[in-house]
């Protein structure tokens, strides 16, 4: 699924013009960045979370050149599946 698949599908639910659908992912998405950003997890009950992991610096290889590389440190966001959606996708009952 992508953006605008999101878009179409809570237009067509809620009865809503494209437009304003498209307002409403773009302030969503938004306060995830912002939350992520500021290092706020976001939990969201059944479907999952996303939290901000440090990453050390550490030796990586050019897969190219076969070169040693310094990786600096970083943050990514990380997202852990919640137990719902697992069970959906697995198939369980429950």
């Amino acid at each position: 699924m992508k953006k605008f698949d999101l878009i179409l599908l809570l237009a067509a639910r809620e009865n809503l013009t494209e437009v304003q659908a498209a307002r409403i992912i773009k302030l969503i998405f938004e306060g995830f960045t912002d939350a992520l950003v500021k290092g706020e997890r976001i939990e969201i009950r059944g479907f999952g979370s996303f939290a901000m992991c440090d990453y050390e610096t550490y030796t990586g290889r050019n897969p190219k050149t076969g070169d040693r590389i310094a990786v600096e440190p970083k943050r990514l966001p990380y997202f852990k599946v919640g137990k719902e959606l697992r069970e959906k996708i697995n198939g369980s009952s429950s």
